[in-house]
C-alpha cells in the first residue's frame, strides 16, 4: 500500500507541475511577444483587463466549512469569479471593436488574462486571502484554447466565409465556449485528483455536473460581451456585467446559508457528547471518514453531502437510553439493541428538518448490510473501526508485531476485525476502500503501515 501512495504523490505532483508548467510557460512567451510588438488596440486590452481585475479581486472567497473535510481541505463547487471568467471569454472571442475588426491575437489575449488576474490578486492578498495558483493556471489555459479557436479564424476570414454573419457564427461561439469549459473541468478535476488523491471520475463527474448552472451564464455571457462590444462598443461592458453580479452575489448568500445550515447540524450531533453518551470528536471523525469511504466508492456531490450528515448524527438514538454505552460504543450491543437505538435516531432525525434520506441511513445502519444502501453500509463500517480503533490493543495484535497493551496496535487491529467480519456484519468493499483510504498519506492521514 506504501508503494501505491507514493505512486499516487508522485503522479499528483507530474499532474500539477504540468498544468502549472504549461500555463507559466505560455504566460512568460505572451508577456514577451506583447512586450516586443506591443498592445493592439489598447483601449479594449483595458477595458477587459480591468473587468478581469475587478471580478478577481471581488471573487467569492470559499466559504471555510462548518465541518472538517478527512482531506484537511474545502471543495469549491462552480466558478467564484464568474465576471472574471466571462470578460477573459469575451476578449479571447473578441473580433470586432465598435464596427471595426481587432487585430489583437492569442498571445495579446494571454497577457491581458494573466496581468488582469495577478492584479486582481493583489488586493486580496493584503487582505489576507490565500492565492490559487490552480484557478489562475486554469484560467489561462482555458482561455488560450478558447482564443486558439477563434482568433486565427477571425483573422484570415476564414470565420465569416464558413458560417457567415449570422445564427451559424453565433452557435460556433456557444460551442466553442462549451467545449472551453469541458477543457475547464477536465483540468479542474485533474488537479483536484493531484492534491487530495481521489478518485478521477468521481470529480470529472461533479465537475461537469455543475457547468449547466453558473457556467452556462458565464459562456452565454461571454459570447455576448463579445458581440456587443463589436457593435455598442467598450460601453456595453459595465451594462453586460450586471447580471453577473447578481449571481456572484446570489453565490455568496447560497454558500453563507449552506455553512451555516452544516454549523446547526453538527451542533445538533454534539448533543451526544454533550451529555457524555459518546466521546468527543466521534461524530466528525465518523463524519469525515465517511465522506472520505464514501468519496473512494464514487458517489456524487449530494450523495455524499447526505452521508457526511448521517454520520453526524448516527448516534443521536443514544440520548433515548437511560444509562449511556460504555464509551459509546454500539457495535458490542445486541442486534435488537443496536436497531433500536437506530430507530429512535431515525425518529430523532425525521423532527430536525434535513433530507430524508439522511433519516434512513440513520434507521439502516444496524441492519443487515446486504440490505442496507451502500451509505448505511459506510456509515456502519467506519463507526465500528472508529470505536475499535480507540480501545488499546490488550495483546500483540496478530500479524503487526506489535507490543502488546498499545494503542499504536489498535488501527490495524480495528480493521482486520472488520476483515473477519464481512462475511456478516460489514460490506467487504466498503471495508477495502475504508482501508485504502486509511493507507493513503495523499488524504492526509498518517499512512496506516500494513505487509505487503
Amino acid at each position: 500500500m506504501r508503494g501505491a501512495a507514493e505512486g499516487e504523490r508522485r503522479t499528483g505532483a507530474l499532474t500539477v507541475a504540468a498544468v502549472y508548467g504549461a500555463a507559466g510557460a505560455l504566460a512568460v512567451v505572451a508577456l514577451g511577444w506583447t512586450e516586443w510588438h506591443g498592445v493592439r488596440e489598447p483601449e479594449a486590452a483595458l477595458a477587459f483587463g480591468v473587468l478581469i481585475a475587478v471580478g478577481e479581486a471581488i471573487r467569492c472567497a470559499d466559504v471555510p466549512p462548518a465541518l472538517p473535510r478527512a482531506s484537511g481541505e474545502h471543495e469549491q463547487r462552480g466558478e467564484p469569479a464568474p465576471v472574471a471568467a466571462a470578460g477573459a471569454l469575451g476578449y479571447a472571442l473578441l473580433g470586432h471593436l465598435d464596427g471595426r475588426p481587432t487585430t489583437h491575437g492569442v498571445l495579446q489575449v494571454v497577457t491581458v488574462v494573466v496581468a488582469a488576474s495577478l492584479a486582481g490578486m493583489v488586493p486580496r492578498l493584503a487582505l489576507g486571502c490565500p492565492a490559487d495558483p490552480g484557478h489562475t493556471a486554469r484560467r489561462v489555459l482555458t482561455v488560450a484554447f478558447a482564443a486558439t479557436c477563434f482568433q486565427p479564424l477571425h483573422h484570415t476570414g476564414r470565420l465569416t466565409s464558413w458560417f457567415g454573419q449570422g445564427a451559424a457564427t453565433v452557435g460556433y461561439l456557444l460551442a466553442l465556449l462549451a467545449l472551453t469549459a469541458l477543457c475547464d473541468a477536465v483540468l479542474a478535476a485533474a488537479l483536484a485528483r493531484a492534491r487530495t488523491g481521489w478518485p478521477y471520475v468521481p470529480l470529472l463527474r461533479d465537475e461537469l455536473w455543475a457547468l449547466p448552472g453558473v457556467g452556462s451564464a458565464i459562456c452565454a455571457t461571454g459570447v455576448v460581451m463579445a458581440l456587443g462590444v463589436a457593435v455598442a462598443g467598450l460601453g456595453a461592458l459595465p451594462v453586460l456585467s450586471v447580471p453577473l453580479l447578481l449571481i456572484q452575489y446570489a453565490f455568496r448568500r447560497y454558500a453563507g446559508i449552506r455553512a451555516t445550515y452544516r454549523q446547526t447540524i453538527a451542533s445538533l450531533a454534539r448533543s451526544t457528547e454533550i451529555a457524555g453518551y459518546t466521546p468527543a470528536g466521534h461524530a466528525r471523525t465518523v463524519a469525515g471518514l465517511s465522506r472520505a469511504v464514501g468519496r473512494e466508492l464514487g458517489l456524487s456531490e449530494p450523495a455524499l453531502t447526505v452521508l457526511e450528515y448521517a454520520a453526524l448524527m448516527h448516534d443521536i438514538g443514544q440520548l433515548s437510553l437511560v444509562d449511556p454505552v460504555p464509551a459509546g460504543a454500539t457495535e458490542p450491543l445486541p442486534g435488537a439493541e443496536q436497531r433500536r437505538i437506530a430507530l429512535l435516531g431515525g425518529a430523532v432525525v425525521r423532527q430536525t428538518g434535513v433530507p430524508a434520506e439522511v433519516a434512513v441511513i440513520v434507521e439502516r445502519q444496524a441492519d443487515p448490510y446486504r440490505d442496507q444502501p451502500l451509505t448505511a453500509r459506510i456509515v456502519r463500517a467506519v463507526n465500528a473501526y472508529t470505536e475499535l480503533a480507540t480501545v488499546p490493543v490488550a495483546g500483540p495484535a496478530a500479524g503487526t508485531g506489535g507490543p502488546a497493551g498499545t494503542a499504536g496496535a489498535a488501527p490495524l487491529h480495528a480493521l482486520e476485525r472488520l476483515r473477519l467480519a464481512t462475511a456478516r456484519d460489514f460490506d467487504p468493499a466498503v471495508v477495502e476502500a475504508l482501508a485504502t483510504v486509511l493507507s493513503s498519506p495523499v488524504r492526509g492521514r498518517s499512512p496506516l503501515r500494513t505487509r505487503g
